[in-house]
Order: C-alpha cells, then sequence, then structure tokens
C-alpha cells in the first residue's frame, strides 16, 4: 500500500468546511465526543451489571481509554513512519502522520463500540439469535446477502451504520467523519456472507448491505486491498491493528481490575497476575517493588501495577507492529498484536485463561448477560412482526407497538430489510436502563406515567 494513498479527509456527506483552527481529523474527534451514540455508551454494559455500589467501568469509561491509549500508539506510530519512509511521503503525508495519525486512532477508538447493543455481547446473541429463531417465518422476506446481516448481526458492522447512515430526518452521510476513521474501525471488512470461522478478518464482518456502497467508497479512497468481488472482502486497513491494540489492552486488563473492586478477584491474585507481567517486561523490577511496599491501600497498588502493565503492553504492541510493518502494509499480517505477543509471554497468557475462569463465568457477570437476551429479544419480538406486515394489514396491537418507534427509525416506504434495519436501530441503540425499562412496560410488569 501506498503510505501517501492510505488516508483521506474525505468524508461521508461530503460535508465541505472552512478552514478553522482544527483539523480535518481532530473534528472527528469532536464529533464523536458531542454524538448521542457516544452519550449512550455512559449506561452499556462493558462486562459487570450496571449500576452498583462500587463503580466499574462502561463503555463509555472503556472507549475513552482506549482512545487514550490508541493516541499513544498512533503518535508513535506516525512518528516512525515519517523517520522511516520520509523519501516515500508527501509533505501532507509527513504533516499527517507527524501530527494526525494519532487523532485518526484516538477518534477511531473513541467510536468503535457504538454500534454494540445494550447488554454486551449477549445484546448482540440476542439480535442475530431472533431472526434465527424465526427463519420460517422471516427468511423469506430478505435477500440471501440481507439475510445473513440479520442473523450474523455484528456490533462492528453496526458501527458503521450508526455513524454513516442518515436516519429519517437527519443530515446525510451521519456523524459525517472522515474515511480516514471510518477505516480504521474495520476489523472485519467483509460483508456478512464472507464470514469464515477461524480466519481473522472473516470471523465476523464489517458493514451491512444497506451501507455497502458507503464501506466500498471508503475502501476505495483508503486504499484498501480487495480479495474479492464476490462477496466483496477486502484486507484490513493498516490503521486497524493500533486500534484492536488499543482495545485488548484495555479489555484485558481494565477488567481485571473492576473484578478486584467488586471483590470477585482477591488482591493477592489480582496483584501476582499483573506483577508477572511486568516483571517480564521491565528491566527494573526493584523500583516497582519499592513503589508497591510504599502503597498500603490495596486499589491503590492495583491502580498502580494496573498502569505498569498497560504501559508494557503499548510499548510491546509498538514493537510487534514496527517488526511486521511491511506485512500490515501488504495485508498479510494474520494475527493480532496481543494475539502474537500472547503465544511468547506465559503471563499475559495466565491474565486472559484467569479472566475466562473468574471473571467471564462469574454468577453476576452471566446473570446480567441472559437477562439482557431476553430483553433484547422480546424488544425485537413486540416491533418486528408489526413493522413488516402491509400497513392496510396491521391490526389494532400492530399500530400501538409501531407508534413506540421514533420517527428516525420508521422507514415506511422502504423495503422489508430497510424496515428491519430501523427496528434493530432503535433496540440496539438503548441503553441499558431504558431497554429494561421499555420491556417491563410493554410487558405489563410496570403500569403507570413516567415523563
Amino acid at each position: 500500500m501506498n503510505l501517501n494513498q492510505i488516508f483521506t479527509n474525505q468524508r461521508t456527506g461530503n460535508n465541505p468546511h472552512t478552514k478553522a483552527s482544527r483539523t480535518d481529523f481532530q473534528r472527528d474527534f469532536d464529533r464523536i465526543i458531542f454524538s448521542s451514540a457516544f452519550r449512550r455508551l455512559q449506561n452499556k454494559t462493558q462486562v459487570f451489571p450496571l449500576p452498583g455500589s462500587v463503580f466499574v467501568h462502561n463503555r463509555l469509561t472503556h472507549s475513552l481509554e482506549v482512545s487514550s491509549v490508541g493516541r499513544s500508539l498512533g503518535s508513535v506510530i506516525g512518528e516512525f513512519i515519517n523517520d522511516n519512509y520520509q523519501s516515500d511521503l508527501t509533505e501532507d503525508s509527513k504533516n499527517f502522520y507527524l501530527h494526525n495519525l494519532g487523532n485518526v486512532i484516538a477518534a477511531a477508538c473513541l467510536c468503535h463500540d457504538v454500534g454494540n447493543p445494550a447488554f454486551g455481547h449477549s445484546g448482540e446473541d440476542a439480535i442475530a439469535s431472533y431472526f434465527d429463531k424465526n427463519e420460517k417465518d422471516l427468511k423469506l422476506k430478505f435477500s440471501e446477502k440481507e439475510w445473513a446481516d440479520l442473523v450474523n448481526f455484528e456490533g462492528n458492522a453496526n458501527a458503521i451504520r450508526v455513524l454513516a447512515h442518515q436516519q429519517q430526518g437527519k443530515d446525510l452521510g451521519g456523524a459525517q467523519l472522515t474515511f480516514a476513521t471510518l477505516a480504521s474501525i474495520a476489523k472485519y471488512p467483509c460483508e456478512a456472507v464472507a464470514r469464515k470461522k477461524g480466519i481473522l478478518h472473516r470471523k465476523k464482518f464489517g458493514f451491512f448491505q444497506n451501507e455497502k456502497e458507503t464501506f466500498l467508497e471508503i475502501a476505495k479512497a483508503t486504499n484498501m486491498i480487495s480479495e474479492g468481488d464476490e462477496p466483496q472482502i477486502f484486507k484490513r486497513h493498516p490503521f486497524v491493528w493500533l486500534v484492536e491494540a488499543a482495545d485488548d489492552i484495555c479489555y484485558n486488563i481494565i477488567d481485571m481490575e473492576d473484578a478486584h473492586r467488586l471483590g470477585i478477584v482477591s488482591t493477592a491474585e489480582c496483584e501476582n497476575l499483573f506483577f508477572e507481567l511486568v516483571k517480564s517486561e521491565t528491566n527494573d523490577i526493584k523500583r516497582v517493588k519499592d513503589k508497591l511496599s510504599a502503597i498500603s491501600n490495596d486499589n491503590e497498588r492495583i491502580s498502580y501495577l494496573r498502569a505498569k502493565v498497560i504501559n508494557a503492553l503499548i510499548n510491546k504492541s509498538l514493537e510487534i507492529y514496527k517488526q511486521n510493518f511491511n506485512k500490515i502494509l501488504s495485508g498479510d499480517l494474520d494475527k493480532a498484536l496481543l494475539d502474537i505477543y500472547r503465544d511468547e509471554n506465559k503471563a499475559l497468557k495466565d491474565i486472559e485463561s484467569f479472566s475466562i475462569d473468574k471473571i467471564y463465568n462469574h454468577k453476576a457477570v452471566v446473570e446480567i448477560e441472559n437477562a439482557g437476551y431476553n430483553v433484547m429479544y422480546e424488544l425485537l419480538n413486540h416491533f418486528i412482526p408489526s413493522v413488516l406486515k402491509v400497513k392496510e394489514e396491521r391490526k389494532s396491537y400492530d399500530k400501538m407497538a409501531l407508534k413506540l418507534l421514533p420517527q428516525q427509525f420508521v422507514y415506511e416506504e422502504g423495503s422489508d430489510y430497510q424496515k428491519t434495519l430501523g427496528v434493530i436501530d432503535f433496540v440496539s441503540g438503548m441503553t441499558d436502563n431504558y431497554a429494561t425499562d421499555l420491556y417491563r412496560k410493554i410487558k405489563g410488569i410496570d403500569i403507570g406515567m413516567t415523563m
């Protein structure tokens, strides 16, 4: 890939603007911060139930931390590219890599989860399962590719829709972000029918059929390498690896810190796991021990080690990215940066194994996943059958259900696929609390007026 051709300030909606003190890529970051889709992340589950007496991370605080890590990764790699490929770069490219790659990665990290529904992965599973379980009644209403989108519902693909789709009555191009930022969140750059388990960038998919043309514009403008036209498959954009690494670094470590604060993981267990990773990556372990001995508060000891672990993982990710840079540019790298590191570092492998066993399978986590699955499934079941009926054939209960759909999600003149996506937009955009409240009301569990 030509380093001068993998970024652009072209944006969805083709919305020109006058010169300002902010760059186009800084503008992306600010637009995301002020967007309603980003604000709603504050009440979407990261791992543990919300709210609680002990503060734990939600999707918003997670995204802010990922963005902070991503900015560091992008800034260092921008300097690396400028220093090592200077003769290949135009003046505009030198300026971009030195001053704006960090902004692009930070913005992409900030919005990488905006397509995720309430209740984490169980929310995704509920949406996909709804269509799978109702295949007999629904499948014939959609094309093969449209049906693949629905039965494999994916938060990554939904993020592109949330950020780029024009809702009813709203601006063309959605959030109108640059193609460079949007390309950076496309972890699985293919359509749903191309999914193949076990292959890194095809085990999930990156865009719905409704946003296919938009994604093809993004791919063309950022010089993404095509692997096939039918179905559409692309190699990952080089910036994606940095966004993915920032996300992996944060959730691997922060979930452990949250579990400690909730008493799910003991101080000794958490401290030992973090300390072993820090020890494997520092030449001055005595200084770390001395610092720990001066801290008596358990939470502060874990916070200190968490910071050291994240710093170590940032440095290791940068090292691996640089070592594999030519493979990344050619699209031939086939393993995430932290996956490569995990293969060579037992301490990181132990943290992940412990997390799966003690955290992600903890009763409180499993309970919220089960509850969230049922809430999301029933919400879809309330709206989808009604929205897919011909207008003249809708009964009074269908009309009552559809009165609850905000107008920006209603595509009455659209295809069955577009009408269905409108309902999914509404349901997937809900916060945990709103989804739960609406579920209780439509089921008759809570009755009464709330303003």
